[in-house]
This record gives C-alpha cells, sequence and structure tokens, in this order.
C-alpha cells in the first residue's frame, strides 16, 4: 500500500519537476528525429516523443522536459505549439 502510494505521488511530482524552455521553430526533419530552433539550439528527438501536428518553421513552441543535472536533458514530458507561424492556420 505503501509502495502504490508513494508512486502515485512521484507521478503527480515529476512535472512538477520539470523544466521547460520556449522558441520558434526554425526546422523540423521528422525522418531524423532533429528540431532547430531559431537560436540555433537543435534538439535530437526520441521517436517516443509526440509533436504537435504539421509543426513547421515560424511556430512557436514549449518543450517540456525533465533535467539530468550537468547532462542535459534526461526525457521530453510534452512539446506544445503555443503560436501557430501567421498565415498558417495551424
Amino acid at each position: 500500500m505503501r509502495a502504490t502510494l508513494a508512486a502515485c505521488l512521484l507521478a503527480v511530482a515529476t512535472p512538477a519537476l520539470a523544466d521547460s524552455t520556449t522558441g520558434t521553430v526554425a526546422t523540423w526533419d521528422a525522418a531524423a528525429g532533429r528540431l532547430a530552433m531559431a537560436d540555433r539550439t537543435v534538439w535530437y528527438l526520441p521517436a517516443s516523443v509526440t509533436m504537435p501536428l504539421n509543426l513547421a518553421a515560424g511556430d512557436r513552441i514549449e518543450i517540456t522536459y525533465v533535467s539530468n543535472a550537468d547532462n542535459g536533458w534526461g526525457r521530453i514530458v510534452s512539446i506544445l505549439r503555443t503560436e501557430a507561424k501567421k498565415g498558417t492556420g495551424g
């Protein structure tokens, strides 16, 4: 019972421990899992990460991730489009 309760609390607390970053998409290569941002940050994403449909250059996104201390990010929690490029209707 205690183990189940602890697991439930950890599952709820994990998103609270997550970090996030926002930015503008420069390019998205779905085949390679390569997301390049306008600020020249490049994210190599595993196939398990759900991406917004029809993600395009100019879209603003928020990436929520769990940090892996000094080794960068450990796990992507979500990638959400916050604003579509003007004129795309996305």
